[in-house]
């Protein structure tokens, strides 16, 4: 599927299908996207940050994005507008444009998801660690409606967003879409 000018959010924590996050949002271009997504369908896609990119040609912007959709909003106390977001799927981010308040929007193609077996000895020493996380952080299993620690990729979409790797790493797992090599990788990280 296909999605033309899909307003882009760049940010320094990622956020995959299936994820959910808390947002802070200030910046009155971020606001006007907010409210214009919850006018409309609700959505806007994460993009993931490129250090080394130059954010004049918008280069800043690694080209795989969340498509994200919002399923909560409300006023901070200090002002602030906060949203809950839900990763919905991937999506190949193209054509970048910049709108004249800065805010960022382009076209998105719909990636489909992996096909691969994952075998049980390797997600389960994952997926058991992934529950004492959540276990410890309940602030963060709140934002979850359930979670599914049984999917496979549910965990490893999970372990991609929590390891502190760059965007780069992440970006290329996303693009090959081969299980054996980020299950090793996220395996050699969490041991």
């Amino acid at each position: 599927m296909h999605h033309h000018n899909i307003p882009l959010f760049p940010l320094s924590a990622h956020l995959l299908p299936g994820g959910h996050m808390a947002l802070r949002i200030f910046e009155p271009r971020y606001v006007r996207m907010v409210k214009e997504a919850c006018a409309g369908n609700g959505y806007f896609v994460l993009c993931m940050l490129n250090s080394r990119g130059d954010q004049a040609s918008n280069e800043h912007i690694f080209p795989i994005g969340t498509l994200c959709k919002i399923v909560d909003f409300d006023l901070l106390d200090d002002g602030l507008l906060g949203i809950n977001v839900e990763g919905v799927c991937c999506v190949s981010v193209g054509n970048i444009k910049t709108e004249a308040d800065g805010l960022r929007i382009g076209d998105c193609t719909e990636q489909h998801d992996w096909s691969c077996v994952i075998e049980d000895e390797k997600i389960t020493p994952l997926r058991i660690k992934l529950e004492l996380i959540y276990d410890k952080y309940p602030e963060i299993a709140r934002l979850y409606p359930e979670l599914k620690f049984n999917d496979p990729m549910w965990v490893i979409y999970r372990w991609l967003e929590l390891l502190p790797v760059d965007a780069a790493n992440k970006q290329a797992f996303l693009g090959e879409k081969n299980c054996d090599n980020v299950l090793n990788y996220i395996s050699e990280l969490v041991r």
